[in-house]
């Protein structure tokens, strides 16, 4: 090892250590598509075997933002893999393509292997969970960019989907239903407002979090549940033309995304009346005094994915996702107007 790339803060040994422990956690996610193996300049994704007409690569990347300081505040790093997957895979899937391969990109100060074979041990488990493989990735040690507790993670990932299959906003039409499918939390958005109203509270992640029907927590264990991933849930509907637009709802909430899936004329109606919005989002409200415009605006408040189908295809929707295990609410529809409304709170 070069004593000199050691004495500026570089541990390549660490860095092949972490190499080493990952590899099983890559391996698991390894589909007959994949080429090579883990190590080499660039991965190799076979798409010979496919039998699309006119197939379209979908592409998304994403961050987990400042989530990353609870994980790295609480010492716990095994789940925050699982956001940085949902949160491009899911992107992908509300277009109507099914994910392929996944890389991602893991910067630290100190590259301490058993952080590191923790983060991508999610990483793993977010890929087997969306039937998409690892091929390759970044691990940059930065002493001097980041501290040496500091990390961030990020991913990319590409989809496949046949061309007329693809889920459409212009396909959206007056008197289709909006689907939502819960959520499991605050997913990965928002965390900048939340860590704030923790820090103005002064509790720490380590605090007891007691919601009515549910086991007792701590602040830092609610918050860091993993995001949810829709892959799975979608997987029936593609290229059937039953759902004709979905959204996955991110930064910015419910006010933001569900108009990116109705075109220009349109309004999606919404009834939130119709789910039960968690005890998360009740809790950060109140404890940070948060109006319903503010709620709405940055959390999904229960609902992490809106579907759009014709109003005869609801039953068979729903009693597709139920037989998959997925419970789903119609919360709304789309009428003549503009963007979004909210039925039953005050979003002015």
């Amino acid at each position: 090892m070069s004593k000199a790339y050691e004495s500026a803060g570089v541990n390549i040994e660490a860095g092949y250590e972490g190499v080493r422990r990952m590899k099983k956690h890559v391996e698991s996610t390894r589909r007959k598509e994949v080429m090579g193996s883990l190590g080499g300049f660039g991965g190799l994704f076979d798409l010979s075997g496919f039998s699309y007409e006119e197939p379209v690569l979908v592409s998304g990347t994403d961050g987990v933002g400042t989530k990353l300081l609870i994980a790295q505040e609480m010492g716990k790093h095994d789940t925050i893999g699982i956001d940085a997957v949902a949160m491009c895979v899911n992107d992908i899937a509300v277009q109507g393509a099914s994910p392929l391969f996944f890389l991602d990109y893991l910067a630290l100060g100190v590259n301490d292997p058993e952080v590191v074979e923790q983060v991508v041990s999610g990483i793993a488990d977010g890929c087997r969970q969306a039937g998409c493989a690892i091929i390759g990735g970044e691990t940059a040690e930065m002493p001097g960019l980041y501290k040496p507790e500091e990390y961030d993670v990020a991913g990319f990932v590409v989809g496949i989907a046949e061309k007329k299959h693809l889920f459409d906003p212009k396909n959206v039409k007056e008197g289709d239903i909006l689907i939502g499918l819960p959520s499991t939390g605050v997913h990965s958005n928002g965390f900048s407002l939340v860590r704030k109203i923790v820090k103005s509270q002064g509790l720490t992640w380590d605090d007891s979090f007691v919601a009515s029907g549910e086991s007792q927590k701590t602040i830092g264990e609610v918050l860091l549940t993993p995001t949810k991933i829709y892959v799975e849930a979608l997987q029936p509907f593609l290229g059937k033309g039953v759902v004709k637009a979905a959204s996955h709802i991110t930064g910015g909430g419910i006010i933001e995304n569900v108009p990116r899936m109705v075109p220009d004329g349109l309004e999606a109606v919404i009834d939130v009346s119709s789910w039960e919005v968690p005890f998360i989002f009740r809790w950060l409200g109140e404890k940070g005094n948060l109006s319903d415009r503010d709620l709405y605006e940055t959390f999904n408040m229960g609902i992490g994915l809106v579907l759009a189908v014709d109003k005869n295809a609801v039953n068979m929707v729903l009693k597709t996702l139920q037989e998959n295990g997925e419970t789903a609410h119609v919360i709304g529809e789309i009428k003549r107007g503009s963007g979004v409304s909210l039925k039953g709170v005050d979003t002015e």
